[in-house]
């Protein structure tokens, strides 16, 4: 057969036949010269929605926060061993859990009927066991400390909720679907772990997890105490520092001389003296020694016990749970000591508020089915008494309010008005 002799088609020309043929089927534009490249084509479309990238098979996993550098235990090792944090956590529990509520209409104009006391006195014992103020405590420090406040809601024989009982958030795992979202009942939602295996399987109506800090790429909230947890430690170890001064060390920071004719043997000798006398003996630390001629003392830094340090942490701390840091330093004037102890009291509890009255909203809608009723806070404009109630006196004098209004405000029963009230009232309109 006798060789080929035509001339080949040039390269460059088939390309451009082709990507004309590619531009005439699908309408793209053909890559331009050093252009960005057609994007890859996506290879898992079925996964559409997909909150995040969680790791695989986190489902499996046995332990809560498994995929997370700090654990629940840890959360709250710091908050326990840290004097600042545990008396501002304190000091926020303390504040929500004495504020009066009420449950009301949501239309201000219908009056309170017989549910709204029935679940008056429902929360009063919210789980059969501890009154509010204990059962709220518990779930203000799951949420301040690992944001893991979990309840799990027991019903009657008859399908009606019949206690609210607040559970170990650090023993709860979340389980997602293919999606990264919650399941939906009657599917499992959360995994309770005892003892590093799953003990209980919980539906989303069974189990009640409400973290306060939700993020999208995670799946666990994120707490105050997690946010400082560098600043917290940081505490932690210069208060043990500060704790050694009187326990462990002997003297300050310091190097001693000793006389150049000493051995390496007499110096230590002379250590273990030394260490032997003063190690955890404050009393003996506190005398004058005598020592042997040609010994000299050299600090190398002088040994502060509270320090410009120690304010910035504590700030740090109680910004965290916008809390005043007034008694931790340098003492300020007045005004802005009342100030800043008004601000925080506002800002730090609106929000503490704000996820109660969510919580309870909830349970309220899903657990009675009760869509007109709501959970409110009595006080939550004023917080000091004093103040409110000369509010509440230059209120009811102007005939702003009744004797009665402001009773309500404060949790107490209606009472006869005076009969000049309403007169008073009557002279007061414009």
């Amino acid at each position: 057969m006798p060789p080929r002799t035509g001339t080949p088609i040039d390269s460059g020309i088939i390309a451009r036949v082709v990507s004309g043929l590619r531009y005439a089927v699908t309408g793209k534009t053909p890559t331009a010269w050093f252009g960005p490249g057609e994007p890859i084509p996506p290879i898992a479309q079925e996964v559409a929605g997909r909150q995040f990238d969680y790791p695989v098979t986190t489902n499996l996993q046995m332990r809560p926060r498994a995929n997370e550098p700090v654990g629940f235990h840890q959360l709250r090792g710091l908050a326990d061993h840290c004097d600042i944090l545990r008396l501002a956590i304190e000091t926020r529990k303390d504040q929500i859990a004495k504020m009066s509520w009420a449950i009301q209409p949501k239309d201000k104009n219908i009056a309170p009927d017989s549910r709204c006391a029935s679940l008056t006195n429902f929360f009063h014992y919210p789980d059969r066991d501890h009154d509010w103020h204990s059962w709220l405590r518990m779930l203000v420090e799951d949420l301040l400390v690992i944001d893991a406040p979990t309840l799990y809601a027991r019903l009657s024989q008859g399908g009606q909720p019949y206690a609210f009982e607040p559970i170990d958030g650090a023993t709860i795992k979340r389980l997602i679907t293919s999606d990264g979202r919650t399941p939906v009942a009657p599917d499992p939602a959360y995994q309770q772990i005892l003892h590093g295996i799953p003990a209980v399987d919980y539906s989303a109506d069974e189990l009640i997890y409400l973290p306060r800090n939700i993020r999208t790429h995670k799946l666990y909230g994120y707490s105050p105490v997690e946010q400082i947890i560098m600043t917290v430690n940081t505490t932690i170890r210069k208060a043990m520092f500060q704790q050694q001064y009187y326990t462990d060390g002997t003297m300050p920071d310091a190097i001693i001389g000793v006389p150049a004719s000493w051995t390496p043997v007499q110096i230590s000798q002379f250590q273990e003296y030394w260490d032997a006398l003063l190690s955890d003996n404050t009393a003996e630390r506190r005398k004058i020694r005598f020592i042997a001629d040609g010994v000299s003392f050299h600090p190398t830094k002088t040994e502060p016990l509270k320090d410009d340090f120690d304010e910035w942490l504590a700030r740090i701390i109680c910004y965290a749970l916008s809390l005043p840091p007034t008694p931790f330093i340098k003492q300020m004037n007045k005004a802005t000591a009342d100030s800043a102890q008004e601000a925080a009291l506002e800002e730090g509890l609106a929000p503490l508020m704000q996820w109660v009255k969510s919580l309870l909203d909830r349970l309220i809608v899903k657990y009675f089915g009760y869509t007109d009723l709501e959970f409110i806070w009595l006080n939550e404009r004023q917080y000091d008494p004093m103040t409110q109630a000369q509010i509440d006196q230059i209120y009811v004098t102007i005939g702003v309010k009744t004797v009665n209004e402001v009773r309500t405000g404060l949790a107490l029963e209606a009472i006869d008005e005076p009969t000049d009230n309403a007169t008073h009232v009557a002279s007061a309109q414009p």
